[in-house]
């Protein structure tokens, strides 16, 4: 297991132990995807962006050049799980674009503001696209709304 591996098992842990609450960090999701080339299913910590109901996630990697592994995951198999706070619900996540796309951007930025940072470093590396993707998360088969 890497640093990265080791740090997200331990806020996933402190997650789900405190009903969603990672001490030193800013309200998260966990985002559960099925790994694009093993089938298993892989856990995300991310930054929790709501837009209404829904649930907007950022792939950033604060502003690497290469997509986070789980946005590939979610490009071969959509269906994801989101746990927000104690709550987990299933969904299929779809990739926004064009206005869709910048509005929610937007919205993301007003919520962590460093994600406007991490898409200006990227816009100058050839071997990623200017824009970070975003997927959003519609609510389905939840027992209520955030």
């Amino acid at each position: 297991m890497n640093t990265w591996d080791e740090r997200n098992k331990a806020v996933i842990e402190q997650f789900r132990a405190h009903g969603g609450k990672v001490k030193g960090w800013a309200p998260l999701i966990l985002l559960t995807t099925t790994g694009a080339k093993t089938g298993r299913p892989r856990i995300a910590p991310l930054m929790l962006v709501t837009d209404g109901d829904r649930i907007l996630v950022v792939a950033s990697k604060g502003g690497h050049p290469k997509h986070p592994e789980w946005y590939l995951n979610l490009l071969a198999h959509p269906e994801v799980t989101v746990e927000v706070g104690s709550e987990k619900f299933d969904t299929t996540a779809r990739i926004l674009t064009g206005n869709e796309r910048e509005q929610a951007f937007r919205r993301a930025v007003e919520v962590f503001p460093p994600y406007g940072e991490y898409q200006k470093k990227t816009r100058v590396l050839p071997i990623r696209s200017p824009r970070a993707p975003m997927f959003r998360c519609p609510p389905r088969h939840r027992s209520d709304h955030l």
